[in-house]
C-alpha cells in the first residue's frame, strides 16, 4: 500500500518539520495516523521525502525526514496559455485536470473577448496542490499571473508555438509533443481576427482540436491530453 503523500511549502526538506494545521488535522483525525507512522512529503519542486511522525497534537504534527530523493519532471515541457472564463469554476476544473495530466506551465490569458478577469492565486494554488497530490506527482505546475494575450504572444519566443481557434483556415492536427510546446486557447467567442493575425505574425501556427466546437476549459483539457499522452 502506498504511503500517504502531503505537500510542504518549503524550499528545503530536511531535519524536522511541522506540518500546517490543515495537513496535521488530516493526518491525525482523518487518516488516524500515529507516532512513528511513515509518510511522504513533497514541496512541488521535484522532491520526494520519506518522513516519520515524531510529534502529534490536535492541530499540530511534527515529522522527522529520513530520506529525500529528486524526481524527474515530465518532458518535453508543455505550456498551455488559456483565457480566463466567465464561470470561475470552469477555469478551476481545467487547472485540476491539467495538473493531473502533467502540464508544466499554465498562463491565464486576458483576451479581447475575455468576460471575467477575477483571479484568486491562493485558491488556484490550493487546487493545483490537491490535484498534484491526488495524482501522486512531485512537480507542481507553474501558474503565471494573468497577462494580456497581445503582450504574451509578442513576448513568447521559444518552443513549438500553436494557437487553437475557430476560423476557417488550413490547420495542422495536434499530436503528442516531442519538443517544448506552447498552445493558446481562447475565450468564449474565440480569439478575435486581429488576435489571430498577431499570433500568426509572431510564429504561432493554427492547430485543430477536432471538428466539434469546444468550451474553453474543454479545449484546454483536450489539448493537454493530446500533447502529453497522445
Amino acid at each position: 500500500m502506498s504511503l500517504p503523500l502531503f505537500f510542504v511549502d518549503a524550499d528545503v526538506l530536511s531535519g524536522t518539520l511541522s506540518l500546517d494545521e490543515a495537513t496535521s488535522r488530516h493526518v491525525s483525525q482523518v487518516l488516524r495516523m500515529k507516532m512513528g507512522d511513515p509518510l511522504l512529503l513533497t514541496n512541488g519542486a521535484g522532491k520526494k521525502a520519506t518522513a516519520v511522525i515524531h510529534e502529534q497534537g490536535k492541530k499540530t504534527c511534527g515529522v522527522v525526514i529520513s530520506s529525500v530523493e529528486d524526481t524527474d519532471r515530465q518532458a518535453p515541457e508543455i505550456t498551455i496559455a488559456i483565457s480566463l472564463t466567465k464561470n470561475t469554476g470552469r477555469f478551476e476544473w481545467f487547472l485540476e485536470k491539467a495538473t493531473e495530466i502533467g502540464i508544466n506551465t499554465i498562463v491565464p490569458l486576458v483576451c479581447d473577448r475575455t468576460e471575467k478577469t477575477h483571479f484568486r492565486p491562493d485558491r488556484m494554488k490550493n487546487i493545483l496542490v490537491s490535484a498534484m497530490l491526488q495524482s501522486r506527482q512531485y512537480w507542481l505546475p507553474e501558474l503565471k499571473d494573468p497577462v494580456s494575450f497581445r503582450a504574451w504572444v509578442s513576448q513568447t519566443k521559444e518552443g513549438n508555438k500553436w494557437i487553437a481557434h475557430c476560423l476557417e483556415e488550413k490547420k495542422v492536427s495536434i499530436q503528442s509533443a516531442t519538443v517544448n510546446t506552447v498552445i493558446c486557447i481562447g475565450p468564449e467567442g474565440d480569439f478575435t481576427p486581429d488576435e489571430i493575425t498577431l499570433a500568426l505574425q509572431n510564429g504561432f501556427r493554427p492547430v485543430t482540436l477536432g471538428e466539434n466546437r469546444l468550451r474553453t476549459e474543454t479545449a484546454g483539457m483536450v489539448a493537454a491530453t493530446l500533447l502529453r499522452i497522445g
